[in-house]
C-alpha cells in the first residue's frame, strides 16, 4: 500500500507498507483519502480502499518499553497468562469497554486481555464491540 504526501495519485508517494494488517489511525478524510496515522508516528494518505472496514487491528506496544507482554485470560494483572507478546505482534482487536482498561484481543489462535495503553490501534477512550 502507498502512502502518499497529499490526497491523490499525483502526489509521490513517501512510504509503501508491506505488513499486512498493520493497524493505522485516520486523523483526516479527504473524499476518497484517508490521512492516517502509523504506529511510529509516520503520516501520510491512503486511499479508502486499501484500508479493510470493520476489521480492527492492534499492535503491541507496551507503555513500559518492556520487550513483550502478557496476554491475560481475564482483564485484570493477576489473571493467569495465555501467551507472551512480543513488541510489534499485530493482532485483531476483538472488544474495549468504554471505561476499562483492557481490550479483548485475538492473537492467531490465542484470546485474551491486554491493557489498553500497551497497544496501539484503539483511542483512550474509544468504545468497540
Amino acid at each position: 500500500v502507498n502512502l502518499r504526501v497529499g490526497p491523490g495519485r499525483r502526489f509521490p508517494v513517501e512510504w509503501r507498507y508491506q505488513r499486512v494488517d498493520l493497524p493505522v489511525l485516520i486523523i483526516r478524510e479527504h473524499e476518497e483519502w484517508r490521512r492516517i496515522r502509523d504506529p511510529d508516528g509516520t503520516e501520510g494518505w491512503l486511499n479508502a480502499s486499501t484500508l479493510r472496514p470493520g476489521r480492527r487491528t492492534f499492535m503491541v506496544r507496551p507503555e513500559s518499553g518492556a520487550p513483550e507482554l502478557l496476554l491475560r485470560r481475564r482483564p485484570e494483572e493477576s489473571a493467569p497468562a495465555v501467551a507472551r507478546l512480543r513488541t510489534g505482534v499485530i493482532g485483531r482487536l476483538r472488544a474495549c469497554e468504554k471505561d476499562s482498561a483492557w481490550c479483548e484481543v485475538q492473537v492467531q489462535d490465542r484470546r485474551g486481555y491486554l491493557r489498553r495503553a500497551d497497544i496501539f490501534g484503539v483511542g483512550p477512550e474509544e468504545e468497540l464491540r
